[in-house]
């Protein structure tokens, strides 16, 4: 399976962020390992740069930009709401393609996922207003994780994979569950054509990444898979910016554990 945007920017990210011997740079295990390693303030940055500098929390004028649009909204103007939807689309598709079930990915796409979370959000904008504290984009999220739920819901109720039955019980939207990243993981490290050997890192990783906690689990799906800000991941979560920090430095060196410990991640 092709690599989302995301996933590939983590990983091949690393060979212009780090100067590794010729030897290393086709070790892609010891690529991810030394890029968690880094510091956070110096592989944000640079990771950020590298794919546009879209991680970057959203300028003061841009702030500015979506409370204007947020009266016009209250307001009843609803081409208001077409503007705000499209100021966060690609924060959005990225979570699509992040969260959305690989078994969908030939069935559903990103776009189609959030054209539906659109005609949701007009349906449900009036929601948003009755808790005037919560940020727009965190509300978004929301709507799209839901809407990803009942899709998953929708196709893959009553599916058996590798002997279990999927669980419906966690919305998208509202954490990372381990096989999201296992996946996300053991996909950039192996070919479509050694799929047994990936289906058995994908569980060797989800069985470590069960063991994080779970918000520091994802602070790790928001900064490196959905390309958040420190600031977007802590208004999300609805934590200070100084603990999503603290969690994310946590995470990466946990992360750094799990993939030492699963030896067919190379």
């Amino acid at each position: 399976m092709p690599q989302s945007e995301p996933t590939a920017l983590f990983v091949e990210g690393a060979k212009s962020i780090i100067p590794f011997s010729s030897h290393i740079l086709h070790n892609r295990r010891e690529l991810l390992l030394a890029l968690v390693s880094r510091s956070v303030a110096d592989l944000r940055f640079k990771f950020g740069a590298r794919s546009g500098s879209r991680a970057m929390p959203m300028a003061e004028s841009d702030a500015d930009r979506v409370q204007g649009l947020l009266v016009r909204l209250k307001g009843g103007d609803q081409s208001a709401l077409a503007e705000l939807f499209a100021l966060h689309r690609e924060k959005l598709r990225r979570m699509v393609l992040f969260r959305l079930d690989q078994r969908l990915a030939g069935r559903v796409s990103a776009s189609d996922v959030l054209q539906e979370a659109y005609i949701d959000a007009v349906r449900r904008v009036e929601h948003f207003f009755e808790k005037p504290d919560q940020s727009f984009f965190g509300w978004l999220r929301l709507v799209v994780g839901q809407r990803l739920t009942d899709l998953h819901r929708e196709h893959l109720a009553r599916k058996r994979d590798a002997g279990r039955e999927v669980s419906m019980n966690v919305s998208p939207a509202h954490g990372a569950d381990s096989a999201f990243i296992a996946a996300a993981i053991a996909g950039s490290f192996s070919s479509p054509s050694h799929a047994a050997r990936r289906n058995e890192n994908q569980q060797l990783l989800e069985a470590a990444l069960e063991q994080m906690d779970a918000t520091d689990r994802e602070v790790l799906a928001l900064r490196h898979f959905e390309e958040l800000s420190n600031s977007e991941t802590a208004a999300v979560l609805g934590i200070e910016p100084p603990a999503a920090s603290k969690r994310y430095v946590r995470a990466l060196a946990r992360l750094k554990q799990i993939m030492e410990s699963v030896p067919g991640l190379q």
